[in-house]
């Protein structure tokens, strides 16, 4: 006989970086495991060191962190974490990102521009990560991008549950805020039973986060609208689109988004906004200035969800069926 045969099982590790640890320990709370003590910090000219308490070598490794602000400083931790286990001599690497930095740089708008939601997911692979599992990705082709494994997690049931529990069904319309939301709107009415409307947009090319809103196509007077979008940063999009939804005559406005970034004006436009709740998941932490406005904002958590996916990966079961409903 040659060779070597061990009997040793599966070993499933569950690390996290420094931006997000609440939503990390839900996470780790939901598989019934602990996160893996990691020592972490910056040094005085702001380089990042990382080195992990115990061995991971032969063990399954899960490294979750979420891209939130200061964003390309918590991207290049988790690069780094990926690195240090890849040295460690793990079995396998599966990146979690509950929000995925520059989602929104997916392709060339115009002449010259990067598409930098491929660098991402350049630099991931090239770190050592074997797999992606990420949440409402703000658009589908991304998970191309990866030459590997992507889990695509969604909200939606846990956005539209939440919705159609609180709110009158037979007053209820889904309504996308521009058009390249309509197939998820689409979705939304099929789950709720609720008819679609549509909020036209254009945007100023040379202004970023300026909105001009146009008209309302669908019937929303007298309707209680919930606007469905996949994530809210400075708040100019969703607050225009709501008071278009007003002037048209709709009776109430309800906002849902998976990923709340709410950055700038963002809590102003929201506190100030006739919209009667915000409804978010925990992809991202809650910034401070807005966790006075509990009673307008909700958040949801998607903890159990990236845990349920977590362990279908690791048991090499099937992540697909957690959706199938859809």
């Amino acid at each position: 006989m040659t060779g070597i045969k061990t009997t040793g099982e599966k070993k499933m590790m569950f690390f996290s970086g420094r931006a997000h640890p609440e939503l990390a320990e839900e996470v780790a709370h939901q598989l019934g495991v602990g996160v893996v003590p990691t020592k972490a910090f910056d040094f005085a000219n702001g380089e990042i060191y990382v080195r992990y308490q115990e061995s991971a070598r032969g063990a399954d490794c899960f490294v979750i962190q979420s891209h939130t602000a200061p964003i390309n400083q918590w991207i290049m931790e988790q690069l780094i974490m990926i690195d240090a286990l890849k040295r460690a001599s793990a079995r396998s690497i599966t990146v979690i990102v509950p929000f995925y930095g520059y989602a929104r740089q997916d392709k060339k708008h115009r002449g010259r521009e990067p598409i930098s939601a491929r660098l991402i997911a350049d630099l991931m692979k090239t770190a050592g990560a074997d797999r992606i599992l990420t949440v409402d990705l703000h658009t589908d082709q991304i998970q191309g991008f990866f030459d590997g494994p992507v889990d695509h997690l969604f909200a939606l049931p846990l956005l539209a549950d939440y919705v159609g529990a609180k709110v009158d069904r037979e007053k209820l319309t889904v309504v996308s805020p521009d058009a390249g939301r309509v197939r998820v709107a689409d979705r939304w009415c099929d789950r709720l039973g609720a008819p679609l409307a549509i909020v036209h947009k254009r945007r100023d090319k040379d202004v970023a986060n300026q909105v001009t809103v146009h008209e309302v196509v669908g019937e929303v007077r007298g309707r209680v609208c919930v606007l469905v979008d996949d994530m809210i940063d400075t708040g100019g999009t969703i607050c225009a689109a709501a008071d278009a939804l007003f002037a048209h005559g709709a009776e109430d406005v309800i906002v849902t988004a998976t990923h709340g970034v709410l950055s700038g004006p963002a809590a102003d436009r929201l506190k100030n906004s006739r919209v009667s709740e915000f409804v978010f998941t925990n992809t991202l932490p809650t910034p401070g200035e807005l966790s006075g406005d509990l009673d307008k904002i909700t958040v949801l958590s998607i903890a159990p969800t990236i845990a349920s996916a977590v362990r279908e990966v690791f048991e090499d079961g099937s992540v697909t069926s957690l959706f199938d409903e859809q």
